[in-house]
C-alpha cells in the first residue's frame, strides 16, 4: 500500500470514529459500510438522485409487511427531511428506520447509484462587460454538467483561469456565479436553483458543514487537481464560507494555490534593495516581523517565502495557521480551531513551549495574542505575523495602543511590511499615452520626497499606460504585482514604543519612516506606473 492509499485510510479511519460518535448523540444506529458498500443491493423506486444528492441520504433496504424501510441518512441530512418520511412512513402504516453512515460510505454509495461518466465539458470563457451571450452561453453549459462533477468542473475550471475566490450569490429567481481574478469580480454565470441546491450538498458533504444550519459557517476542501497542458497534477486547499441572506445561502471558496517555486523572496517582485533589508532582519535569531494589509493583499505569500529562506535543519520552524494555506515540508504547521474552546493565545502559548526557533501566527487578533507575541520576540524567538491595517505606519501605531507604550517591548518588532496587490498590464497590448498636466504635477508631488538611493525617473518627460484588448486577453490585465512598504523600526521609530513621543499616531510615525528611507506604497504603485507594469487608475483604486 502507498502512503497516498494509507494516508487515505487513516482519513477514513478517522471520519468513521466520528460518525460513530455523532450516531451515539442523535441516538441513531451507526453502519460502517466499509466492507459492504460495494456490494449492497441497489434499492429503485425510493428516492430520486437529485433527492438523494439535495437530502444527502440513500435508501438501503425496502421495507415489508413486518421490516421497515432502511434509509443510510449523513451529518448534512436536515432533521426536516427525516421527520418527514418518519410521519409519511407512518401515515402508511409502515414504518422507516434511519442509520448514520460517514461521508465516505454515502458517496461511495452515490458512485453506485449515479456512477461518474467520462464527460468532457466545455472551458469556462469569462464574459467582457456588458456581454450577456457568454453568460448566456456559460450557463447553459453549467447546468448540463452531472450533478457529482459540478463542483469538480467549477473548481477545476476556476484554477485554469488563475482564480483566487468563487462567489456564489443568491438571488430571487437563480444563483449568480463570480470569480475573483487579478482582484477582480467577474460574472461568469448563473444556475438554477434547483442546480444550486445539488451543489450546496456536495460542498457541505466535502467541508463537513450543514445545509439545514442557516448560521455562517466555516469548512475545509482539499481537491486533486489532474495535469492540465503546462500545469501539474496539484493539491488544492480551500476554504468554505457560507452565509444565510434573504434568498438563499451564500457561498465563497477562497482557493489557495501556492507552487513552493514561487515561494522565493526572489520572485516577490520588491526592488533590490528592499529585499536586502528583509534578509538581513530576518537573519537575527529574535524579533518581530509583521506583515499588513486587507485579506487578498499577499500577505501569506511573503510570510511563506519568508518561511522558505528561513527553512533549514539548524532551525525549529512553528506556525499557527487558520487555515493551513499551503504546506511546508519540514516545517511544523498546525491548524487553529477556536471553535474547540481553546483560544489562539493558548494555541500560542503552547507552541512556545515546544522551543522553536522560529514562529508564524496566522494572524494577530487581539490584546493578549499581541502581548504573548512580542514577549516571545524579545526571549530569543522569530516571530512573523499578520495584522490587518491601512498601511505600515497604521499597524504600528494600532500595536502600541494594543500593548501600550513599554521600554521593555521597544526593541521587539523589526520589521512592518506594508502591501497590495495591483494588476499587471498585459506587455504585448499596453497602451502608452501622456496624462494631463494635474496628474504630472501630482505624481512630481508625490515623488518629491523619494529617499537618496532611490532611482527616480523622469519627471520632466512623464508618461503612463493603459490597458489595451486583444481576443486572447479582453481586459489588458495578465497576473498581479506586489505594491510594498517596509518600515524599519529604528531607535527614532522605537521611541513610540518607549512612550519618548508623546502624540503616536501613523501621520506621525510615517513622516519619521520616510526620513529614514521608507518608500511609501503610493510612491511605489507610481513608480511602477510610470515603468509601465501596472495603471495608474489601478494603483488609485487599490490604494
Amino acid at each position: 500500500m502507498n502512503e497516498e492509499a494509507k494516508r487515505q485510510e487513516r482519513v477514513r479511519e478517522q471520519e468513521e470514529l466520528s460518525t460513530e460518535h455523532r450516531a451515539n448523540l442523535l441516538h441513531l444506529t451507526y453502519l460502517d459500510t466499509r466492507g459492504i458498500e460495494e456490494t449492497l443491493p441497489l434499492t429503485s423506486g425510493l428516492m430520486t438522485i437529485d433527492d438523494m444528492y439535495q437530502f444527502k441520504m440513500v435508501p438501503l433496504k425496502p421495507g415489508s409487511d413486518s421490516k421497515p424501510t432502511i434509509f443510510a441518512v449523513t451529518s448534512s441530512t436536515p432533521s426536516s427531511k427525516i421527520d418527514e418520511l418518519t410521519k409519511e412512513y407512518n401515515d402508511r402504516a409502515e414504518a422507516a428506520q434511519f442509520v448514520l453512515i460517514s461521508n465516505f460510505g454515502y458517496r461511495a454509495m452515490m458512485d453506485r447509484y449515479n456512477p461518474p461518466k467520462e464527460t468532457i465539458y466545455d472551458d469556462v470563457t469569462i464574459a467582457k462587460e456588458g456581454d450577456s451571450v457568454t453568460l448566456d452561453v456559460v450557463s447553459k453549459a453549467m447546468d448540463e454538467v452531472l450533478p457529482d462533477d459540478v463542483l469538480d468542473y467549477i473548481v477545476q475550471q476556476a484554477d485554469k483561469l488563475g482564480t483566487s475566490d468563487i462567489h456564489f450569490e443568491a438571488q430571487r429567481d437563480n444563483v449568480r456565479i463570480r470569480m475573483r481574478i487579478d482582484g477582480t469580480l467577474h460574472p461568469v454565470a448563473v444556475l438554477t436553483s434547483e442546480k444550486y441546491r445539488v451543489l450546496m450538498s456536495i460542498i457541505a458533504s466535502r467541508s463537513n458543514i450543514s445545509v439545514a444550519d442557516r448560521s455562517p459557517q466555516s469548512g475545509h476542501i482539499l481537491m486533486d487537481i489532474p495535469a492540465r497542458g503546462d500545469k501539474q497534477e496539484h493539491v488544492l486547499n480551500m476554504r468554505i464560507e457560507t452565509v444565510p441572506t434573504n434568498f438563499g445561502t451564500d457561498i465563497v471558496i477562497r482557493l489557495f494555490n501556492f507552487e513552493a517555486d514561487m515561494l522565493q523572496l526572489d520572485v516577490l517582485g520588491i526592488s533590490d534593495k528592499e529585499k536586502t533589508e528583509l534578509q538581513e532582519i530576518i537573519s537575527h535569531p529574535r524579533g518581530m516581523v509583521m506583515t499588513v494589509g486587507p485579506t487578498g493583499s499577499g500577505k501569506s505569500t511573503t510570510l511563506y517565502s519568508i518561511l522558505n529562506a528561513l527553512n533549514d535543519s539548524s532551525r525549529k520552524i512553528l506556525t499557527l495557521e487558520d487555515p493551513i494555506e499551503f504546506s511546508i515540508p519540514g516545517v511544523s504547521q498546525i491548524p487553529v480551531n477556536t471553535d474547540l474552546g481553546i483560544s489562539f493565545v493558548d494555541q500560542l502559548r503552547a507552541v512556545l513551549r515546544l522551543d522553536p526557533d522560529v514562529v508564524m501566527v496566522g494572524e494577530i487578533r487581539d490584546n493578549d495574542t499581541a502581548k504573548t507575541a512580542i514577549q516571545a520576540s524579545i526571549t530569543g524567538h522569530l516571530v512573523l505575523a499578520t495584522f490587518h491595517a491601512n498601511s505600515a505606519a497604521a499597524a504600528f501605531a494600532r500595536m502600541v495602543d494594543m500593548i501600550g507604550t513599554n521600554p521593555i517591548f521597544a526593541t521587539a518588532v523589526r520589521l512592518v511590511i506594508g502591501q497590495r496587490l495591483v494588476r499587471r498590464l498585459d506587455d504585448s497590448t499596453k497602451q502608452e499615452y501622456e496624462p494631463d498636466e494635474t496628474t504630472k504635477n501630482w505624481i512630481r508631488e508625490v515623488l518629491a520626497e523619494l529617499p537618496p538611493g532611490e532611482p527616480k525617473p523622469d519627471l520632466n518627460n512623464i508618461k503612463l499606460y493603459k490597458p489595451g484588448k486583444s481576443d486572447a486577453n479582453p481586459f489588458g490585465y495578465d497576473g498581479r504585482i506586489v505594491l510594498m512598504e517596509q518600515l524599519i523600526v529604528t531607535e527614532n521609530i522605537q521611541a513610540f514604543l518607549r512612550g519618548d513621543i508623546t502624540e503616536i499616531n501613523e501621520t506621525e510615525i510615517e513622516k519619521v519612516a520616510r526620513g529614514n528611507g521608507m518608500v511609501t506604497m503610493l510612491q511605489r504603485g507610481i513608480l511602477q506606473a510610470l515603468a509601465g507594469k501596472t495603471t495608474l487608475e489601478e494603483v488609485n483604486r487599490v490604494l
